[in-house]
C-alpha cells in the first residue's frame, strides 16, 4: 500500500498560510491535544486500547484528535451512482475528509467482475490521495432488513472478504429478502443475518483481516430493522455489528423547490408496508432535523439499546449517489454491456444543465468525527469501535471533547465511548469544551451553535422484551444557551452518582427548529422537529450528537 501522508492541517510541514480557517482551527485543537508532528506520527499500525483499563474508581483517557470521515459514498461500480473514483476524493478532499469508505451496493454484477476492478481503483485512489484514508466496502443488504456499510482494514484479503460475503450472505442476491411477521422464511433469513456477523468476526479472529466493522444504515427508513433484529445483529458480535447512521444521506431531498411538494430529507418519504416492524409508529418514517427517528427521539430506540449498558455508535454520511445541482449524467452504455455483465457504469458526462439529487458531497454537509491517538487505517477503525464519536451537520462545530470525571480526580477522566467506575452518591462532573466554528460552510453560512442538551439515561441492563424502543427513564437533563459564544469554552455541569448506573450523551442545534421531542415535553421540551413536506432547508436546521459515556455505580463498599 502506499505510504500514508499526514492530512495537511495535522503536518507540520505545511505552513499554517497554506491552511484555510478550519484547517487553522484543527491544527490548534492537535496541538492542544499534544498530538501535533512526531505524537501524531502516520502509519497504519493497530491503535492500542485506549480507554481507560479502570484499575479501582475513576479513569483517565488519552487526549484525542478527531478525524472527518463518512462511511458511506458509491461510484460508478454502484448500479445506481454516477462519479468516479476521482470526482469523489478531489469532492472528499475539498471538503476536508479524512478518510472516506466507498462501499457499493451488492449486486452480481459487482461481486462477478466490478469489486476487483473497483480495487485496482481504490488503489490507485490512496497513490493519488496521499492525505486521506480510503477504505473499500460494501452496501450488505440484510437478510430481511434493510442496509448496511462492511468495511475492511487495507490488507490483502480485503476485497476477497467482500466478495465473498457478498455471495454468500447478501439478501437481495439469495433471495432471502422476506421479513414480514408470521412469514415462512423470515425466521431463516433473520437468522443467516446473524451469521454473516458472526462469519465477519471469525474472519477478524482468524486473521484474515486486520480489521473489519459493519453498520446499518438508514435504519427507519423503510421501517423494516426491527428492534429485535437490531440487537440480534450486536449481540452476534458487538465488536463487528458495532452501531447505525444516525442520521441519513440524502440530506438535499427536501431543498424548497428541488425535487417535489412531498420531499422529506433523507428521502423518507415511505409508509408502512407487509415488511415493516407493526410497532413502530408512523411518524417513526420520517427524519427530526434531518435525523433518523430512531436516534433523534429522547427515550427512542437508540436510548433503549443504551439503557443496557451496551455501546451502540452513531454516525451520519453522504451516501453520496447523485449531489444536488451537479450537471454531470451518466454515461451512455456501449452496444450489449449493462451493469449485470460489465460491474461498472459508464463515466459520467457533463451537461453544464442541473440533474436529479438528493444527496451532498463527500464532507460537504455531514461529518463523522473519530478520535484517534495516531493516523492511520486502523486507527480509524479502532476509534469508531471504541465509541470515541460525534456527528455534526453543515459544519456546525470546528471541535467537541467530552470528559466525565470525579471531581476527587485530577485526571482527564473518561470520553466518548467510556467507561467511568464510581461510587454510589459520589459527585462527578461532565466537562464539555466546544470550539466554535470559523469559517462559513460551504452554503456560505457562518454556523452558530445556540444550545447545547445533556440527556441521561438510566442503566437497566438486557431487556426482557426484544423488540423495545422506548428508554421510559432518560430525558434532557440540562440545557445550556450558548448563544453569541465565540472560540473555544468549556461547560462544566455537575452531575451525581444516585442508585443506579447510568449513561449521558449530548446534543445542539442552530435553535432555528425547536419543539417538544416525540415523547413529550417532560422528556425534550425542545428537540429536533420534522419539516413541512417540500420545505426542509437542510442548511437551516443543523445539530450536532455525540455517542455517550457510561457511569458505571457501585455500593459504598464496592
Amino acid at each position: 500500500m502506499t505510504e500514508q501522508q499526514l492530512p495537511a492541517w495535522a503536518d507540520p510541514s505545511v505552513s499554517p498560510a497554506a491552511l484555510d480557517a478550519q484547517g487553522v482551527s484543527r491544527r490548534q485543537l492537535m496541538r492542544h491535544a499534544g498530538l501535533f508532528g512526531a505524537a501524531f506520527a502516520l502509519g497504519s499500525v493497530a491503535t492500542p486500547a485506549l480507554a481507560s483499563a479502570q484499575r479501582g474508581f475513576g479513569g483517565d483517557d488519552p487526549r484525542l484528535a478527531y478525524l472527518v470521515g463518512d462511511h458511506h459514498v458509491h461510484s460508478v461500480y454502484s448500479h445506481d451512482a454516477k462519479y468516479t473514483f476521482s470526482q469523489q476524493a478531489r469532492a472528499a478532499a475539498r471538503y476536508g475528509l479524512d478518510w472516506m469508505v466507498f462501499n457499493e451496493h451488492s449486486n452480481f454484477g459487482h461481486a462477478n467482475y466490478g469489486a476487483k476492478m473497483e480495487h485496482a481503483e481504490i488503489i490507485k485512489a490512496r497513490a493519488e490521495n496521499p492525505r486521506q484514508l480510503i477504505f473499500q466496502g460494501l452496501e450488505w443488504y440484510i437478510p430481511a432488513a434493510e442496509h448496511c456499510t462492511v468495511f475492511a482494514a487495507p490488507g490483502p484479503g480485503e476485497v476477497d472478504l467482500l466478495t465473498r460475503f457478498e455471495l454468500a450472505y447478501d439478501g437481495k442476491l439469495l433471495g432471502y429478502t422476506e421479513g414480514s411477521a408470521g412469514a415462512t422464511d423470515t425466521a431463516r433469513n433473520e437468522a443467516h443475518a446473524v451469521k454473516a456477523v458472526q462469519w465477519l468476526a471469525e474472519q477478524r479472529r482468524t486473521g484474515y483481516v486486520d480489521d473489519v466493522l459493519v453498520l446499518a444504515n438508514h435504519p427507519l427508513r423503510l421501517g423494516i430493522d426491527s428492534p429485535h433484529e437490531m440487537r440480534n445483529w450486536r449481540d452476534a458480535a458487538p465488536e463487528i455489528m458495532i452501531g447505525m447512521e444516525g442520521a441519513p444521506g440524502a440530506q438535499g431531498a427536501a431543498i424548497p423547490g428541488w425535487r417535489s411538494s412531498t420531499s422529506i430529507r433523507g428521502e423518507y418519504e415511505n409508509k408502512p408496508s407487509a415488511q415493516s416492524w407493526a410497532g413502530y409508529p408512523a411518524d417513526a418514517y420520517l427524519t427530526y432535523g434531518g435525523f433518523d427517528w430512531a436516534t433523534a427521539t429522547v427515550g427512542g430506540l437508540w436510548d433503549s439499546m443504551l439503557a443496557e449498558g451496551r455501546l451502540f455508535t452513531v454516525t451520519t454520511n453522504s451516501d453520496n449517489h447523485r449531489t444536488v445541482f451537479d450537471t454531470w449524467k451518466n454515461g451512455d452504455w456501449p452496444a450489449g454491456q449493462n451493469f449485470d455483465n460489465t460491474g461498472k457504469l459508464p463515466d459520467p458526462v457533463n451537461t453544464d444543465t442541473p440533474q436529479p439529487g438528493s444527496d451532498f458531497w463527500p464532507g460537504e454537509f455531514s461529518r463523522t468525527h473519530v478520535g484517534v491517538t495516531r493516523y492511520g487505517y486502523r486507527a480509524v477503525m479502532a476509534g469508531l469501535r471504541a465509541g470515541r464519536v460525534w456527528l455534526d451537520h453543515g459544519h456546525l462545530l470546528d471541535g467537541l471533547d467530552v470528559r466525565v470525571k470525579r471531581d476527587c480526580d485530577a485526571g482527564r477522566g473518561v470520553t466518548l465511548g467510556g467507561r467511568l467506575r464510581v461510587r454510589k452518591g459520589e459527585k462527578i462532573t461532565l466537562y464539555v469544551t466546544v470550539t466554535t466554528a470559523s469559517r462559513a460552510n460551504p452554503q456560505g453560512i457562518l454556523p452558530q451553535l445556540t444550545q447545547v442538551d445533556v440527556i441521561r439515561g438510566a442503566v437497566r441492563g438486557p431487556v426482557g422484551d426484544r423488540d423495545t424502543w422506548q428508554a421510559p427513564d432518560t430525558k434532557v437533563v440540562h440545557t445550556k444557551d450558548v448563544s453569541g459564544r465565540k472560540g473555544t469554552y468549556t461547560l462544566r455541569i455537575p452531575l451525581s452518582a444516585g442508585d443506579e448506573s447510568f449513561y449521558v450523551r449530548l446534543r445542539g442545534s442552530d435553535g432555528n427548529r425547536h419543539g417538544a421531542g416525540y415523547l413529550g415535553a417532560a422528556v425534550d421540551p425542545h428537540g429536533p422537529i420534522p419539516h413541512e413536506p417540500g420545505n426542509g432547508d437542510p442548511w437551516a436546521d443543523t445539530w450536532f450528537y455525540s455517542n455517550p459515556v457510561f457511569v458505571d455505580v457501585v455500593g459504598a463498599g464496592g
